[in-house]
């Protein structure tokens, strides 16, 4: 046994749907600086499981050993802070080439390594839970943490429409605008009925709201005043837009459904470019052409879709 063989801090597992797989990558880069094809991660750096719609859990390792009966004496000396806790073995599912393990092969396992820990434990409402998980041979023991689906609460707003956003693109979306949020100033200057300044705002995101339309902006703040978050929408074209951001999100007006223009598309590009440092924008046409043009470089982009409406989301700097 050799404990510090590989340095791990955290183990995330994902899952998503068939046509959320680019998105998915795209959210993964941005937080973690690369993507994998596997439906676990692991990385030193931290994240709110609950920010992403993909990721399921995540491990904040403590010990990792090569055997069950290794792990036993790592753990024998923990000291749980809180009054009942549980072991938790995620293993309910493949990961990776990892074979999911059978049910009552984890209760097993937690049972052995819930014995081992000087503490009371609750299986039914622990106020400490252990993960352990088996990956390609080896198990990790430390802190677990499950996802809170808080965009599934967004689903039933006050008002919506169907070309919006789903709540899962815009959550992923504004994870990709602004993966970590301290010290960023973010604004959606085109926001619509507001499902990105919803799920930003329910991240502890600082980005306000805007839009041309004094009805939509009603709208966008009944929305926000719903889920009792505290945001600020404001009415008014982009170019009016006075103050500069560290990011911009604009899910982009569309020909099919509103009556603007190329060249009106260009000016809002323009106008983002002027008033952020970045820009993440949702487009249905191929616009690579006016980005460049007002001088942002792509850094990243992946295309995803609803039935057979197909938006492409394009990360800007």
């Amino acid at each position: 046994m050799n404990n510090k063989q590989q340095k791990v801090t955290y183990i995330y597992t994902y899952v998503h749907h068939k046509n959320e797989h680019d998105l998915c990558r795209m959210e993964m880069r941005s937080f973690f600086g690369f993507d994998t094809a596997l439906n676990f991660l692991i990385s030193d750096i931290k994240v709110d499981p609950s920010r992403s719609p993909f990721i399921e859990e995540r491990l904040e390792v403590m010990f990792e050993a090569d055997s069950v009966s290794d792990m036993k004496i790592l753990i024998q000396d923990i000291k749980v802070s809180a009054s009942t806790y549980k072991v938790y073995c995620f293993n309910r599912m493949d990961l990776g080439e990892t074979k999911k393990i059978p049910h009552p092969e984890r209760r097993q396992v937690e049972r052995e390594l819930g014995l081992v820990i000087d503490g009371e434990p609750d299986l039914d409402s622990p106020e400490v839970v252990f993960g352990l998980v088996l990956l390609n041979n080896r198990w990790y023991f430390g802190n677990y943490t499950k996802s809170n689906s808080v965009w599934h609460e967004h689903l039933h707003k006050p008002n919506s429409y169907s070309t919006a956003l789903n709540t899962r693109v815009a959550r992923a979306i504004s994870n990709i605008a602004v993966p970590h949020v301290d010290g960023i100033r973010a604004i959606d200057p085109c926001c619509g009925i507001g499902t990105v300044v919803v799920e930003a705002l329910s991240m502890g995101i600082d980005l306000i709201g805007r839009d041309i339309n004094p009805t939509v902006c009603q709208g966008a703040r009944e929305n926000i005043a719903y889920f009792n978050l505290k945001g600020e929408i404001t009415n008014g074209p982009i170019s009016e837009v006075s103050e500069h951001y560290d990011v911009c999100i604009i899910d982009l007006p569309y020909n099919l459904y509103t009556h603007i223009t190329r060249e009106e598309q260009f000016d809002i590009i323009k106008q983002a470019r002027r008033i952020a440092d970045k820009c993440v924008i949702v487009t249905i046409e191929t616009i690579d052409d006016l980005v460049e043009d007002v001088g942002f470089k792509i850094m990243d982009r992946c295309i995803t879709k609803k039935h057979l409406f197909v938006r492409e989301i394009l990360l800007c700097e």
